[in-house]
């Protein structure tokens, strides 16, 4: 087993307290952007363009994943004493905000902004760096010693110390590496078929391996809350399970759409042959 016990600050300047979570996050949105400029560099998108839409995505997440903690975990807490969502440094992040952050986020600023390319485009193309970004969260929540997983005797155990001393899975890699591999089929489909990419595609596979997966991992970590203790699945599992459907929804349309123009394609004569 592995003994951890690292502390949550990563930087200290006397009262100041630089968190290793506040670090991650602010990686992944710079790995976001420089994946980002990258896209719109090989897509001709207009690079002024991009810092406008990173800022969206930005207050994006972040309202959307505080308030999906508070509203979806919490919400008795919070509603008696709603300045509390606003004291983010407290901690209370829910990625399924996160995502319907970025959902309207994004029309927003589609909305607002008259960006040509439509709407899938731009989701299609966020997958790539908000799949990375959701790698990064999850070690952040590592150093943190947060969201523990269940008593276990394998070797790879952590014991988290500020938490107590029983040995439990490290769902929090578990994660991570989860979605490094999502993050990786994203990228090789794109790199691959960007040219003519079907709408929708990059999207749905990302709903359905991200939340398809956490749904799995799932069933390794403590509850969070204690409401989740009488309920057959937790709220991870029941918030996952819309953003499978609609993965689904976006997979089955896109590989209708992929043997429409197969069988539009009229195969080029051969030579030789009349």
């Amino acid at each position: 087993m592995i003994t951890w016990n690292p502390s949550p600050d990563a930087i200290t300047f006397g009262s100041l307290h630089i968190r290793w979570y506040g670090l991650f996050f602010v990686a992944a949105f710079l790995f976001g952007y420089r994946i980002m400029r990258w896209i719109f560099s090989v897509e001709k998108v207009p690079l002024y363009k991009l810092d406008p839409l990173l800022n969206y995505l930005f207050f994006g997440v972040l309202i959307g994943a505080r308030l999906g903690h508070t509203l979806f975990y919490e919400p008795g807490i919070y509603l008696r004493d709603p300045v509390r969502i606003l004291k983010v440094w407290e901690g209370g992040l829910a990625s399924h905000g996160a995502v319907l952050g970025v959902l309207i986020a994004l029309y927003l600023f589609k909305r607002r902004r008259s960006f040509e390319k439509s709407y899938l485009w731009l989701l299609d193309r966020l997958t790539i760096p908000v799949t990375l970004g959701a790698a990064f969260v999850r070690l952040g929540n590592l150093m943190n010693s947060e969201i523990v997983g269940k008593p276990t005797d394998l070797p790879w155990a952590f014991v988290f110390t500020r938490v107590d001393a029983i040995p439990r899975h490290p769902t929090q890699i578990y994660e991570a590496l989860a979605y490094l591999l999502v993050f990786l089929f994203v990228s090789w489909h794109y790199w691959r078929r960007r040219s003519d990419e079907t709408p929708g595609f990059l999207f749905g596979s990302f709903l359905v391996g991200v939340f398809t997966l956490r749904f799995f991992i799932e069933f390794l970590k403590e509850a969070q809350v204690t409401s989740e203790l009488s309920l057959p699945v937790n709220f991870g599992q029941l918030f996952s399970i819309p953003f499978i459907l609609l993965g689904i929804v976006l997979l089955k349309k896109g590989l209708r759409h992929e043997r429409k123009r197969n069988e539009n394609t009229v195969p080029r004569k051969q030579k030789g042959h009349r």
